[in-house]
């Protein structure tokens, strides 16, 4: 009879931090990769930042780039390459400020809100399958724990140790 080999080194068993990171990576990924294909499958071929910048400008009609860069700490350059592109498939429009004519007030075409729409509605059966097979209580309880491990990494104060090496293991 021939038993399946364990792979101690990799696998122990044991609840290490890293492993927990690593979890909530792969985790991540698998979000990020199904809702990428909801982009690369739709009429527009936008990019996760251009949907960030749909969804700003969905939230806040008639901000302006500078409203945007405030809000996302992105650099000048970058987000009027993505507005402009943005524009151009004529996702978001702009009309000018009626107090400063150098200011653009931008906002979704109706394209733009069908677009922002088909993914929040992708993004909301993803999180939906996400979760499946979890009661409320699970639901609730790694809700409660993922806000605990966001919080212990926006502490100013790393946990004790942490940059420590880890002893030699022979």
């Amino acid at each position: 009879m021939m038993r399946k080999s364990m792979d101690n080194v990799n696998h122990s068993g044991e609840a290490e931090p890293e492993h927990v990171l690593e979890l909530i990576h792969t985790v991540m990924h698998q979000v990020r990769s199904q809702q990428y294909q909801v982009l690369r499958d739709g009429p527009h071929a936008i990019t996760h930042m251009e949907t960030k910048v749909l969804g700003f400008f969905g939230r806040h009609p008639g901000a302006t780039q500078t409203d945007l860069a405030l809000h996302s700490g992105r650099d000048k350059a970058q987000l009027a390459r993505l507005i402009k592109g943005l524009r151009e498939q004529g996702l978001l429009d702009g009309q000018a400020d009626a107090a400063d004519r150098r200011n653009l007030r931008l906002a979704l075409t109706a394209q733009g809100r069908a677009v922002l729409d088909a993914l929040e509605q992708a993004s909301a059966h993803l999180a939906v399958q996400a979760v499946a097979g979890l009661s409320e209580e699970e639901q609730r309880q790694l809700q409660t724990l993922l806000q605990r491990v966001r919080d212990n990494l926006a502490s100013p104060h790393p946990a004790h140790g942490v940059f420590r090496s880890r002893p030699h293991v022979r």
